[in-house]
């Protein structure tokens, strides 16, 4: 029996996963069967390296021989700094302090990429009626703790995923709302305003807070007593879906519209005519609200090159472990290459 060690490691949580397959031949394995999964408060551990310690001794006596983790930060010569934590994570030091033979890191969207084209048709949802499937350039957007988006270049024979930290691109307004959203952002960032600060972390929030300083709505006390004591975030949106609160409803279907207009800015950059997948926690929390329109219509406002990505899937993935089946089967892809 051989065992693999995934994790999908984000800056709100980790999830850490051991697999158990067999090696038949050199092409041919048993299906990865899951030995253990923990999923850990990732600000509770001041290193990586004391939450894989845990792990492992969770998972005693079994020794993963491989391991690969997706991280949500850029991966440079493996070796990686975490985005939203003070984490500093070196895929060697890993395998030299755990004695695993070969640790490898991704960046989280990669990861979530390779698992993207892993999950099943029932875990995914089309956005786009008039969508036209062809093979070719795949693109993945996450929205969650951040904003992550990847590219899925097509070779004629397989996709090879290319990182990015394209959720911290500028954001680019498209109606006079938006122009004064930038406005109200912009000092409150004291500069630069991304569309993470819109799609990822304390968005529905921020939105929130410009909607009600613009005078849009007034808003409730009730409602606002209960962001006191509660993640606000969460509170926003699920008001917004329920539709019982101005302020709310509007933030939500901003925040969807945004959503759309960025996975239409990624279509534009790559062309991925086999399809956009939206990942990450929010989108599945919301679904609602991806599939009434306002998406799809952020989606196409691209005025004269809306033609361009008009017939492009767009697919909703409800499958929120994308990022771990990618690591786990990268993991196993590395492992059998070097067999």
């Amino acid at each position: 029996m051989t065992y693999l060690l995934a994790g999908d490691v984000g800056g709100t949580k980790s999830v850490l996963c051991l697999y158990q397959f067999d090696v038949l031949s050199a092409e041919q394995h048993t299906a990865l069967q899951v030995v253990k999964r923990i999923t850990y408060a990732s600000k509770d551990y001041q290193h990586f390296r004391l939450l894989v310690a845990d792990f492992l001794k969770q998972v005693s006596p079994h020794q993963p021989d491989h391991a690969c983790f997706g991280i949500a930060g850029p991966i440079h010569e493996q070796r990686c700094e975490a985005t939203n934590l003070p984490w500093v994570i070196d895929a060697r030091a890993l395998a030299d302090e755990f004695s695993i033979c070969d640790v490898f890191l991704l960046n989280d969207l990669e990861a979530a990429a390779y698992g993207m084209l892993k999950v099943p048709d029932e875990d995914l949802i089309e956005l786009n009626p008039n969508a036209i499937k062809q093979q070719g350039h795949m693109a993945v957007l996450a929205a969650g703790t951040g904003l992550g988006e990847a590219i899925m270049a097509w070779d004629g024979n397989k996709h090879f995923v290319l990182s990015s930290e394209g959720g911290h691109c500028d954001f680019a307004p498209n109606s006079a709302q938006e122009d004064d959203l930038l406005k109200f952002l912009r000092e409150r960032f004291k500069g630069h305003v991304s569309y993470e600060r819109i799609l990822a972390g304390d968005g529905f929030g921020n939105l929130y807070d410009y909607l009600k300083a613009s005078g849009f709505a007034p808003a409730d006390p009730v409602l606002e007593a209960e962001m006191q004591n509660a993640d606000r975030n969460a509170v926003i949106s699920r008001y917004g879906l329920e539709g019982n609160d101005s302020l709310c409803k509007e933030t939500l279907r901003l925040f969807v519209e945004i959503y759309g207009n960025e996975a239409g800015n990624m279509a534009l950059k790559c062309l991925p005519r086999g399809g956009v997948f939206i990942g990450g926690g929010i989108g599945p929390k919301i679904k609602s609200a991806m599939q009434n329109g306002s998406f799809l219509k952020g989606f196409l406002n691209k005025g004269r090159m809306t033609h361009a990505i008009e017939k492009i899937p767009v697919r909703l993935c409800l499958n929120t472990d994308t990022p771990l089946i990618g690591a786990a089967h990268q993991a196993l892809e590395r492992l059998l290459n070097h067999s």
